[in-house]
């Protein structure tokens, strides 16, 4: 089980959500569909590979939960980055790349958790950015072998046209991750 949190001193405001790792994979990958086709801004499209890095193929089943305050948010920008947000998941609800899935997502599913989702973007504010999130997220170091988090030039899969992060293309490891 997955869980979206809000931060802890905002989690009297929205209830965390809560997936199986199923669902979070469907998750993930709609909203990166969504948002690598609206994504226009480096920040944007640093929102898109974060989210991307949440790819439980890759890092574990049943791992990649956060809080909100986790995701790489700026005081300075944070209303048109929340914005950009709502857009991608409303891009997500309107089946936004879905043509790219093997696979049918539930849109009865789908709508709820996004909706849920997007209570969540509406209610963090200024008080709960934590730009230390993003500092550490961006910051080379040993263990990365001095890969950049964030991929230089921001590299799309050239089979599913997303946003590569430092693990790859989540639809394509996705893929992998059923031949297992």
């Amino acid at each position: 089980m997955n869980e979206i949190a809000m931060p802890r001193s905002a989690a009297h405001l929205v209830e965390s959500l809560r997936m199986t790792n199923t669902g979070t994979s469907v998750f993930i990958e709609i909203l990166i569909l969504s948002g690598s086709y609206i994504a226009e801004t480096d920040r944007e499209k640093e929102f898109v590979i974060w989210l991307a890095q949440r790819d439980q193929n890759i890092v574990g089943r049943g791992t990649v939960g956060f809080d909100l305050d986790e995701m790489p948010w700026l005081e300075h920008d944070l209303e048109p980055q929340k914005q950009f947000m709502l857009r991608m998941i409303d891009g997500a609800r309107n089946k936004t790349q879905w043509r790219m899935l093997d696979y049918e997502p539930s849109e009865d599913w789908c709508h709820v958790a996004l909706d849920h989702f997007s209570a969540m973007i509406q209610a963090f504010d200024q008080s709960h950015v934590d730009e230390q999130q993003y500092i550490e997220w961006t910051a080379l170091d040993e263990e990365d072998d001095y890969e950049p988090t964030i991929p230089v030039g921001y590299p799309t899969c050239a089979r599913h046209d997303v946003y590569l992060s430092c693990l790859g293309c989540v639809i394509c490891n996705s893929k992998k991750g059923e031949d297992q």
